[in-house]
């Protein structure tokens, strides 16, 4: 076995193998896990629980079937991005309700900032199709190809966007996460344990994430509960004269929380999905309909909704039999005599509720006619907008036709005037060199001239 006054030694003043931890400080006692916001909305510890392992397993299956195919070599997210999804996951759930935010959409966020947190991002839309294809496989639905060019995907991500900012905003922009990964290899190796040790251990830690030991102990904690549980398991002694996990920081109380903790998850069966979210269960659809127009309300209104829309809708009077009787009788009366031609006095109210259902009815048909006149106004603006538009569209036509005329011109005058200098140069060229030809000549007669007047001259002399 080895010595662990050696082992502190060799820990304390051997800087290489000491892990500091500085800006992970995001952790939770007991009590504040027992008042989280879900809780206060009605949700009890078993749904809580039972949603929190459903949305780490979407984290999981989304970080493997994210996977991308460069120069041929299969490349899959690491498993360090899943793991820091997962712990933002829980993180967010700590300040906020499952009921107010839908789980998927914000497992979704988790794996796209996690990604670009750790140097490994993925786009939105492979993201958004993951997701989509593992809903409905889950759920037995038709699988259907996510068109990015749809107004359901553009919603789809500005909802993921919207995600990730309240992810942000919630950990006050500290999304510094340190897992119990990286200090396992350093504990095993010190301790000198077998190999297959590692592997199991490594198991236990990807199996932690799915519980709340993330924002309850330190990383380093958790690993060492990781380790003892490992070595229980493969019954491998572990030096206990003095405690081997003092010299790692850790306390016999948090190592046997974490050995639990991790037994009770093994007992539970598989996370289901549990609609509690008021936004609506599906990651794709919600409780408005995105790809279907607004219908318009008929001319008749809307339907009844159950009995209390029966109870507030208001009839109209109907007046009695003999009442209608009556006023039948006074109005052939009245056609028949030429005199009485003034109103008919009221029988027995009848007069009244006919003049309520008239009235009634004048207010429906205003209520009708004033929709329809919306209605029509509001075409023949979109018809005056579109005629609008259509007449900028062919003034700009129109402009850009006669900028290209002008250019035109100014190609064609550049061209001749090119063409007219070119051949000016050419005449001005013969001209000058027909001249200079010229003044030669005359000057070479001129001296041939001047040198035969000095040689008569000379002659005469001679003679004289």
């Amino acid at each position: 076995m080895v010595d662990l006054m050696a082992l502190a030694n060799l820990i304390v003043h051997s800087p290489s193998t000491m892990i500091y931890t500085a800006i992970d400080t995001f952790y939770l006692t007991d009590e504040q896990l027992q008042e989280t916001p879900s809780r206060k909305d009605g949700i009890d510890e078993a749904t809580e629980t039972t949603l929190r392992i459903y949305g780490c397993d979407l984290i999981q299956e989304s970080g493997i079937l994210l996977k991308l195919y460069p120069c041929g070599n299969l490349i899959i997210i690491p498993q360090q991005v899943m793991a820091t999804g997962q712990v933002l996951f829980h993180r967010f759930y700590c300040k906020k309700s499952f009921v107010r935010f839908n789980v998927k959409r914000v497992a979704a966020s988790c794996v796209w900032l996690a990604s670009k947190l750790e140097e490994n991002p993925r786009r939105a839309r492979h993201v958004l199709n993951v997701f989509h294809r593992m809903e409905c496989r889950r759920e037995n639905l038709p699988i259907e190809h996510l068109d990015a060019f749809s107004k359901k995907y553009s919603e789809l991500k500005m909802d993921l966007i919207r995600s990730e900012r309240h992810l942000l905003k919630e950990m006050g922009f500290i999304c510094h996460v340190e897992h119990p990964h990286k200090f396992i290899s350093n504990y095993l190796a010190t301790l000198e344990t077998p190999p297959e040790l590692r592997q199991e251990a490594w198991n236990l830690a990807n199996d932690s994430l799915r519980t709340t030991l993330c924002v309850r102990f330190k990383s380093a904690v958790v690993a060492c509960g990781v380790v003892y549980a490992a070595a229980r398991r493969f019954h491998v002694p572990l030096p206990e004269n003095p405690p081997w996990w003092k010299a790692f920081d850790a306390d016999k109380a948090g190592i046997d929380e974490v050995c639990r903790v991790l037994a009770h998850l093994y007992t539970l069966p598989k996370a289901q999905y549990i609609p509690v979210c008021k936004e609506g269960g599906s990651f794709t659809m919600s409780n408005r309909s995105w790809d279907s127009p607004s219908q318009p309300l008929s001319k008749e209104g809307p339907p009844p909704m159950g009995d209390d829309a029966n109870t507030n809708k208001v009839s109209p009077v109907i007046p009695d039999a003999a009442a209608i009787k009556a006023t039948a009788g006074k109005v052939k009366d009245s056609t028949k005599s030429d005199d009485d031609t003034q109103s008919i006095p009221p029988v027995d109210g009848g007069e009244i509720k006919e003049e309520a259902v008239s009235k009634s009815k004048g207010e429906h048909n205003r209520t009708a006619t004033d929709g329809s006149g919306e209605r029509s106004r509001d075409r023949e603006r979109e018809r005056e907008r579109h005629k609008g538009r259509e007449r900028e569209r062919g003034r700009d036509s129109e402009r850009e036709r006669e900028r290209d005329d002008a250019a035109e011109r100014d190609r064609e005058k550049v061209k001749d005037r090119s063409h007219r200098s070119k051949d000016r140069g050419k005449d001005s060229s013969g001209l000058i060199t027909w001249t200079g030809t010229t003044m030669a000549l005359h000057i070479l007669r001129g001296r041939r001239i001047g040198t035969d007047i000095i040689r008569m001259s000379k002659r005469k002399e001679c003679e004289r």
